[in-house]
Order: C-alpha cells, then sequence, then structure tokens
C-alpha cells in the first residue's frame, strides 16, 4: 500500500483558496471545506477545524496569501496583510509554530524590493506558504525514520492525543514514528488515549490507525495507569506544541499525568517535535501561556449535557511536561538527550530559517 493510500491530507493550497478536512466531523463523516480568506480561517482554527501545532502554522501562513492584491496600491496591501497577520496571530496563544509560521511569511516583505507590485508580493508569499508546508512534510519523514529503531519489534505504544498527518503537513510527529515502524514491519500495537474533552484521540488518531492497518485499542484517559501496570506498555511517545531550552514540552492536557506514570513505571517517555515547535526564546515552561477553552467542552460530549450548566468549569488544553520527566526528543535532526539546554539548540539553526 503506497504512503497515499493511508496518509490523509490534512490541509491543500489550491491557489484560489485552502481548502481543509474540518477534523470536528471526523470519524463520522469525511468532509472538505474551502476557505477564502484570513479571517475564515482563523475561525477555522479557532473552531479546530484545523488543529496541530504544525498544521495550524501551515494553515495560518497560507491564510496570508488569502489577502489578495485587488486593484490596491503597495501600501494599502501591505497595510491589510498586517491586519490579517494580527488576527490570525491571537487565534491560539499555546502553540509556537503558528507564530514562528507568520513571522516567517512576514519575513519575506523584508527581502523584496520596495517599489514591487502587489501581485508580485502575493507571488512570493504563496511560494513561501508551499516551502513552509512541504518543508514540514520533510521533517516529519525525517522524524518518522530517526524515530523507528526505538521501536522494539512487536511494541506496545501508548499515545495521546493526535500526532498525525491530520496535525502536519503529512506523516506526522508521534504518529510518523509508528508509521515507519509500520512500513518497516514491526507490528506494533498502540494504545490510544481517548483524550478528553474533545476526543482527539479516540476520533481522530483512531481513524488514522485504522486507515492505516496497525493495530491499535482504545482506552480512555483514566485507564492509562492501570494499563501501564497490568498490561504491556513498552515507550510512551507524545508530541508537542512549544518546547523550551530545558526540555520543558506543552502538549495536549493530560501528557503531564503521562510522563508522571511513565517515571513511576519505568517506561520511555519520548517527545516528536519538528524544529518549528523549539521556541529558544523561553528558558522554562512556566513562560509558555496556556490556553484556556469554552466551558462547554467539558459540561457536553456532542450534544448530550454531561455536566449541570450551573457547575463551574476550568478548561486547559495544555499542560506542561517538565524536561526531567523526558527521555528524548525525536527531531528531523535525530533523537536528542539531556542535557536539554545543550542537545536542543541544534533545533534554533533550522527553526530561525
Amino acid at each position: 500500500m503506497s504512503h497515499s493510500a493511508i496518509i490523509p491530507q490534512s490541509l491543500v493550497w489550491k491557489n484560489a483558496f485552502l481548502e481543509i478536512l474540518d477534523q470536528t466531523q471526523l470519524p463520522g463523516k469525511e468532509t472538505y471545506i474551502s476557505l477564502y480568506n484570513p479571517e475564515e480561517v482563523r475561525e477555522a482554527i479557532l473552531a479546530l477545524k484545523v488543529r496541530g501545532a504544525p498544521a495550524i502554522g501551515i494553515a495560518a501562513a497560507y491564510g496570508l496569501c488569502l489577502v489578495k492584491p485587488d486593484q490596491d496600491s503597495e501600501l494599502d496591501y501591505i497595510e491589510r496583510l498586517e491586519e490579517a497577520y494580527q488576527r490570525l496571530s491571537t487565534s491560539r496563544p499555546t502553540a509556537v509554530n503558528l507564530n514562528w509560521a507568520l513571522k516567517r511569511m512576514m519575513r519575506v516583505l523584508e527581502t523584496l524590493s520596495s517599489d514591487i507590485s502587489p501581485v508580485r508580493i502575493h507571488q512570493a508569499l504563496i511560494a513561501e506558504a508551499e516551502r513552509i508546508h512541504e518543508e514540514d512534510k520533510r521533517l516529519c519523514q525525517l522524524i518518522g525514520e530517526n524515530g523507528r529503531s526505538l521501536i522494539p519489534d512487536q511494541a506496545h505504544i501508548l499515545t495521546h492525543c493526535n500526532t498525525g498527518s491530520l496535525a502536519t503537513g503529512q506523516f506526522g510527529t508521534a504518529l510518523s514514528v509508528i508509521y515507519h515502524a509500520h512500513l518497516q514491519g514491526k507490528n506494533p500495537h498502540v494504545w490510544v488515549d481517548e483524550t478528553r474533552p474533545l476526543l482527539q484521540g479516540s476520533r481522530l488518531t483512531a481513524w488514522e490507525l485504522m486507515r492505516a492497518g496497525i493495530c491499535h485499542t482504545v482506552i480512555t484517559d483514566s485507564m492509562a495507569a492501570w494499563v501501564m501496570k497490568k498490561k504491556k506498555v513498552d515507550i510512551i511517545l507524545t508530541g508537542a506544541d512549544r518546547v523550551t531550552q530545558n526540555g520543558d514540552t506543552a502538549n495536549k492536557i493530560g501528557t503531564y499525568a503521562l510522563s508522571v506514570l511513565a517515571k513511576h513505571h519505568g517506561i520511555p517517555f519520548y517527545v516528536a517535535l519538528p524544529s518549528s515547535t523549539y521556541d529558544h526564546s523561553l528558558s522554562h515552561g512556566d513562560d509558555i501561556p496556556i490556553e484556556e477553552r469554552d466551558a462547554t467542552e467539558v459540561r457536553s460530549t456532542g450534544n448530550t449535557l454531561t455536566t449541570p450548566v450551573s457547575s463551574p468549569v476550568f478548561n486547559p488544553a495544555f499542560d506542561i511536561t517538565p524536561g526531567r520527566f523526558i527521555t528524548g526528543f525525536i527531531t528531523e535532526k535525530g533523537v536528542l538527550y539531556p542535557p536539554y539546554e545543550q542537545s536542543l539548540p541544534v533545533l534554533a539553526d533550522t527553526s530561525e530559517k
């Protein structure tokens, strides 16, 4: 089976618009929607129709390409670009890839001559967004190839949230490691955390693994400790939304708990990420902004109310896993080990391009 047969495309640029796979409809419906302006991209990111740190960075880059030159003067066009940049940059605060991609797009303006036409600027922005997209595909493939040696034959792997093609340009981060181990004939089995409250594990990761023909079992988040104790877990793999100099890692809520459980049970805990997720400007995780989302995500499952409407709800979308709980980081540059202040900076050279 070819890669294209098993790897879904979460977003596709079609010159006049951006087409995305609406992840809020999965696994029930495979629905593609078209986005025609930056505000529609922002709303899709906010609503999690497109999600995952690398994917929202790519989507935001294409969102700037949806600012069309029309009949604007160069000054008017750049003002509209800057307005779109500000709107897109505030859509989700935790994943560093979003602003990394947007800043990279705006740096294109600095490389162009001052008298270039809006049409030429627009063409240069599309070319840069396409480079960001293609680079992410290549980096995710390298992550998978670099990490597959960590996976024993017949391994039992536990993963959290969704880190596959739906969350990236292609292949994924942690799921890329699993894909490539599978393609190598290692026949892994994956324990898929449900990932409350929005069920990105049971809805999205299970869907991707099913398409790929990879053996998997869905569990609720609260079952993870018992599975580690009574079943078999050889390795835990997660993705990341932001990693700081000391290895502190922001990822989907529940990741921190898994790292503590992994430490207690002596299970290796690896985080997979491309260089764009490394934030060398922050020394530790206390400085990472944590997004808090609407209480309705916790109060309801689908259209069914599961919590009294008057009960207060705390709904952080992410938590911080201390670097000291992480065995290593699987990157396109190889597998990086402690001390992270010395090993992780190799990613900065790539992330600043």
